[in-house]
């Protein structure tokens, strides 16, 4: 290992979930640690702020999680969820990780809710954090700097030199720019989401509507920078994992208070009020990203849920309040839509609805949960597209150490979190895995960038 001058064992990009895991896991094994955080510290901790579970193996009750949940299920989800483009091998890692993780992440100051709490619904397969998000991202700083970790805000990695010497970073912060320099560095910085530009690259106009749930600073400059020095990418940039939200959402940092939840009970139909996709397709956690991309992918990327006075109680309502009108041509004006259209669509619906349910004989079918809209006043949430994170990222092996496209590792430079999340998710979601892979990923990949950093 080189003896040139250095700032720091370990640098960290990024001050979410994952690398706050790296820098604890990389002090604790004996580094010194720096972690640059884009955001300042008032909105420190990224996309984590806004989470409330991690997805875990156990094969017993625990104070946290009911029943018990098999690593061959955890497989099972994960394989169908990605329709098998999963890296089996980091996936099994995860897995057989993800069982300590909690109490690792207990020892270093976070809380989680009882299982038995009744507040919550019913769960073996994750554990929630007492407090959320938030509390999860200030026990981890708390934590950090208990420790001695050297924590930067309003630092954001602009450029990253891998090639000669020591690795370094380029550091943009509102005083000065500055380079840092270290024996190793690990890449947590998220992925693209809150890059227009790119987004657009690969969406079209249709990038201009949509909302981004989580942090505003999650702009893929270190992913680029990977990209550009030879990193194997992994996923796909035309895809994101993203929720139906309501359209008057905040451009950023809305988290999960904005998702929709009662698209399945009514009919959903786009600016020109016509359906364009079954409604009952998906009812159970899916439900939420197969009906972010559908909207994304309407005329405008804008669509419409419309139910009636009846059918509302039964799910939960938006954050915002409904749309209300008492005839459908009246709603139909408020959302501007062409109320004749808007009017035939409920209509034919309505007739074609079976006693079972269903309503096969109209195009597309609506497969359950089918009734109908007749009771005044009626109701429309606007919806876009939620994004929650980009579905693009590097390759990594199981030591977490970035690749390069002909398979070898790029010497000091390691990843966790969503940055690398497609390795092991593809283009799918699974509710509570990011996060456990940001904790195991950033676990392991501190741990090593430490024992690489001590060569």
């Amino acid at each position: 290992m080189t003896s040139a001058p250095r700032d720091c064992d370990v640098l960290v990009i990024g001050g979410g979930n994952a690398g706050l895991c790296a820098a604890i896991s990389a002090r604790r094994s004996g580094a010194a640690v720096t972690l640059l955080e884009s955001a300042p510290r008032a909105l420190r901790g990224g996309n984590a702020r806004h989470s409330r579970n991690f997805r875990v193996m156990h094969d017993r009750p625990t104070p946290w999680l009911q029943g018990r949940y098999p690593a061959q299920d955890y497989w099972s989800d994960l394989d169908a969820v990605t329709d098998g483009a999963s890296d089996e091998t980091l996936a099994r890692l995860l897995i057989a990780e993800s069982a300590g993780i909690v109490d690792w992440m207990g020892k270093n100051g976070v809380r989680f809710q009882s299982g038995a709490d009744d507040a919550l619904p019913y769960s073996r397969k994750t554990a929630f954090f007492l407090g959320g998000g938030k509390a999860l991202v200030n026990a981890l700083y708390a934590t950090a700097e208990a420790l001695g970790i050297t924590i930067h805000y309003d630092s954001e990695a602009c450029t990253l030199h891998a090639k000669d010497g020591l690795p370094s970073v380029t550091v943009r912060h509102p005083k000065a720019m500055r380079v840092i320099r270290a024996r190793a560095i690990v890449v947590a910085s998220g992925g693209f989401q809150a890059d227009r530009d790119w987004l657009r690259d690969q969406w079209g106009e249709a990038a201009e509507g949509f909302v981004i749930r989580g942090t505003p600073h999650a702009t893929g400059a270190m992913l680029k920078a990977l990209l550009e020095d030879g990193a194997q990418p992994v996923g796909a940039a035309g895809h994101c994992h993203m929720v139906a939200v309501d359209s008057r959402s905040p451009g950023f940092d809305a988290g999960i208070v904005t998702r929709l939840d009662g698209i399945a009970h009514g009919i959903v139909v786009d600016r020109d009020g016509r359906r364009f996709a079954d409604e009952g397709s998906h009812t159970g956690p899916t439900r939420f990203s197969v009906w972010g991309e559908r909207v994304a992918r309407c005329p405008g990327a804008v669509a419409f849920s419309i139910f009636d006075a009846e059918i509302e109680p039964r799910f939960r309502p938006s954050i915002f309040p409904a749309v209300r009108a008492d005839g459908i041509g009246e709603l139909a004006v408020k959302l501007g839509i062409d109320p004749e259209v808007l009017e035939a669509t409920v209509t034919v619906f309505n007739a074609a609805i079976a006693g079972d349910g269903s309503a096969m004989a109209i195009q597309p079918p609506k497969t359950r949960l089918a009734a109908p809209i007749l009771v005044p006043p009626f109701g429309a949430y606007p919806m876009r597209a939620g994004v929650t994170s980009t579905c693009l990222g590097v390759r990594v092996d199981g030591q977490a150490r970035v690749l390069r496209e002909e398979g070898q590792a790029i010497d000091g430079v390691f990843a966790a979190g969503v940055i690398m999340a497609p390795n092991i998710l593809g283009r799918g979601y699974l509710a509570g895995s990011a996060m456990s892979i940001g904790a195991v990923f950033g676990r392991i990949a501190g741990r090593e960038a430490a024992a690489y950093a001590r060569q």
